[in-house]
């Protein structure tokens, strides 16, 4: 049977729509209740939190942003301590293997440098096929020999305790060079007189300057520097006939390179910079008229020939004269001490480096007010303790410059010396103890 809709059950559902509309209005009621008890109680404690807040800074003394700022002061204190404890223990890990890897790297450079040759001497020497001929070399009233002498700038020493030797003696180890091939070659020949001593002497002249010019060639290629000017590569070439303590400075050069090139692969520095300074960090020692070091006088050539600073600086700095002012400079440094220092490099007469020492002591001690002086570092630093009461503050730049210049013109040392004057003044009282 269909169901129907009359006005009776209209009435129905309208009363039930209205009894569940009082139902919502009064659950939307304790809601709104319940909401501002809510609120109530947030504001409560907002106002609790204010209030002790407020305490907090009255008792602490501190205000909000303080104590904020206290707290993280505080905690990046702690992470402070955190991290350096983290720092200190990556560095000793880095000073354990430091030590390790700069062995391997050193190890590695020398490898590099090393080379099928021993150390050589130079002589002005000439040893004469029959001691008879010393009389024709000097000629009639001596001609001959100062023609040679003149023209070849030596001097010629006969010594009676060896008839059959003429020494030749000249400050330029190129002219020396020179003097000994032509007096050979004037022996050779025969014809000693003051003409053909002109001839023979220009034709080796000639010959020697060819010959230094392959050397500085070759050189310059067997380290890989290329397009210098030709004057510059004539000037590298006189290594040819320059040693040091017995170690030829072509060879030397050679070696240093090699080493001064693997460093600087190694620690990314410059190679090109350290491959020219290691070639020229000796060229000043080729100069022997000019007065000054080989430092001075090769600063002096690079700035002649317009090379960059910083090779300029490597050439000033490889004896430690002035501060290393780069890796490369430092790379040099190593690299010429590495070469000179290694076992049967270099020779020198025990006895000659004791006078040596005792020279520069000598001539410090000489002036006035010194007290005592060392000779320390072979010869490199001279140190020199004054007399307070006799040598004041402002007279201590003059003592030193003079000690100086009395030492670089009266003792042969290799490079640069520093002269370090110490004045000192002590005062000591003693107290005076009373009667028990």
């Amino acid at each position: 049977m269909p169901h129907s809709f009359g006005p009776k059950n209209f009435n129905n559902n309208e009363t039930e729509l209205a009894r569940r509309e009082g139902i919502l209005e009064e659950r939307e009621r304790q809601i709104t209740e319940k909401q501002n008890l809510v609120d109530e109680k947030l504001n409560n404690l907002e106002k609790i939190r204010i209030d002790l807040v407020e305490k907090l800074e009255k008792v602490s003394k501190l205000n909000a942003g303080d104590a904020k700022k206290l707290l993280l002061e505080n905690t990046e204190k702690d992470l402070a301590a955190e991290i350096s404890k983290k720092v200190k223990e990556a560095e000793n890990e880095i000073k354990l293997q430091a030590d390790k890897l700069g062995k391997e790297i050193l190890a590695d450079a020398i490898l590099h440098g090393v080379t099928d040759y021993i150390s050589e001497f130079t002589t002005s020497k000439v040893k004469l096929p029959d001691p008879d001929l010393k009389g024709k070399i000097i000629g009639k009233e001596g001609r001959n020999v100062r023609t040679f002498e003149q023209a070849t700038g030596v001097d010629v020493v006969m010594d009676d305790e060896i008839a059959d030797t003429l020494i030749l003696s000249s400050f330029d180890p190129v002219r020396r060079e020179i003097a000994k091939v032509a007096l050979e070659r004037l022996i050779e020949d025969g014809r000693i007189q003051p003409q053909r001593i002109e001839e023979i002497v220009q034709k080796t002249e000639d010959d020697i300057n060819k010959l230094m010019r392959q050397a500085g060639e070759k050189l310059c290629h067997d380290v890989s520097v290329y397009n210098l000017p030709v004057e510059l590569v004539d000037l590298i070439g006189r290594f040819k006939y320059r040693h040091s303590y017995g170690q030829n400075l072509i060879l030397h050069t050679q070696e240093e390179t090699q080493i001064g090139v693997a460093l600087a692969h190694m620690l990314g520095a410059d190679v090109n910079i350290v491959r020219i300074g290691c070639l020229l960090h000796d060229i000043g020692k080729i100069i022997a008229d000019d007065e000054g070091s080989h430092v001075d006088k090769g600063v002096a050539i690079a700035e002649k020939f317009g090379l960059p600073k910083e090779i300029v600086s490597c050439i000033a700095e490889h004896h430690e004269d002035k501060p290393f002012s780069s890796i490369e400079s430092i790379i040099v440094h190593i690299a010429d001490a590495i070469s000179g220092g290694r076992p049967g490099a270099r020779h020198e007469n025990v006895q000659d480096y004791i006078k040596r020492l005792a020279d520069i002591e000598k001539i410090a001690l000489s002036f006035e007010g010194v007290e005592k002086c060392f000779a320390v570092q072979a010869g490199r630093e001279v140190r020199v303790i004054v007399m307070p009461e006799r040598i004041s503050d402002e007279e201590l730049p003059k003592l030193t410059h003079d000690i100086a210049e009395r030492i670089s013109k009266e003792v042969m040392v290799p490079g640069a010396v520093r002269i370090t004057a110490i004045r000192e003044t002590r005062v000591s009282e003693i107290t005076m103890t009373m009667p028990q």
